[in-house]
């Protein structure tokens, strides 16, 4: 019984401590400038919780940018969940010549940062006419080496009798994907869901470089409006715009946390 005690306790201060950062800085998002510096500092609810967030919100166009954010971030999420899962029926029903190396070439793009690539892709964005458009920022995402790797590993364990059952039938490669496969693969859907909208909701760099129209800039680049001004920036302001920017991304983790943990646990029962 002590032992577990301990454990439950350590338990609890190791969420203390992930957690303490986002706990401060919901208290100053309530808070008075002159409350965060005021010494000793408190760490209780302030009085400027509504004006902080309505600020934010309405005065620093939050809500444009976060639709913004979201549009790129489905688009992204979806389009790179079929191209993923296609490729990896390919890699894994199909015969055709180099097959192994070209997964072989597919793994070592994650070893390709897309920093490392953002003069070329500029110059081939610019060409193409897609600058300052949701173009830009969403047809360079949709393939994914990690997504396809998911998809493989899954379709892999799938039993070859299941596959052998449905070619008796007469069901072909994309009745097989649709009615078979898919199904059996919702838990690597999930993880595949919850990885791609919380990378693209978390873009900065890319859409800082290739957008230059806020009506289409995207949240994160938005939230560097609210320390821009001329006066002394509002830390009150800053934290809430940074936790209205948190949730969705937040919110779809919690949606989707129990089956993106099945969707990488490689299971026999897959």
């Amino acid at each position: 019984m002590a032992s577990h005690l301990v454990v439950h306790l350590l338990l609890l201060a190791a969420v203390f401590v992930v957690a303490a950062p986002l706990l401060i800085a919901f208290i100053f998002s309530t808070q008075t400038p002159a409350q965060i510096f005021s010494y000793p500092p408190k760490f209780t609810i302030g009085s400027a919780l509504v004006d902080n967030y309505k600020t934010a919100w309405y005065e620093y166009n939050l809500g444009m940018y976060m639709k913004n954010s979201f549009i790129i971030a489905i688009a992204v999420t979806v389009g790179k969940t079929i191209v993923s899962f296609m490729a990896a029926l390919a890699l894994v029903y199909f015969r055709f010549p180099l097959k192994g190396v070209i997964f072989t070439f597919i793994l070592l793009t994650l070893m390709m940062p897309t920093e490392i690539m953002i003069v070329a892709l500029f110059e081939l964005v610019t060409k193409l006419g897609w600058s300052n458009s949701y173009a830009a920022l969403i047809v360079p995402f949709l393939a994914s080496a990690t997504g396809t790797f998911l998809f493989r590993q899954q379709f892999l364990q799938i039993p070859t009798s299941l596959v052998d059952a449905a070619k008796i039938d007469g069901a072909g490669p994309l009745r097989f994907a649709w009615s078979i496969l898919l199904p059996m693969s919702f838990n690597v859907i999930a993880a595949m869901a919850v990885i791609q909208f919380v990378y693209m909701w978390n873009q900065y760099l890319w859409p800082l470089i290739v957008i230059r129209d806020n009506t289409r800039q995207v949240v994160q680049v938005g939230l560097k409006g609210l320390t821009s001004g001329q006066d002394a920036t509002n830390w009150g302001i800053v934290m809430a715009g940074t936790i209205i920017a948190l949730l969705p991304a937040l919110i779809v983790f919690l949606l989707l946390q129990e089956q993106f943990s099945r969707g990488f646990a490689m299971s026999e029962e897959k």
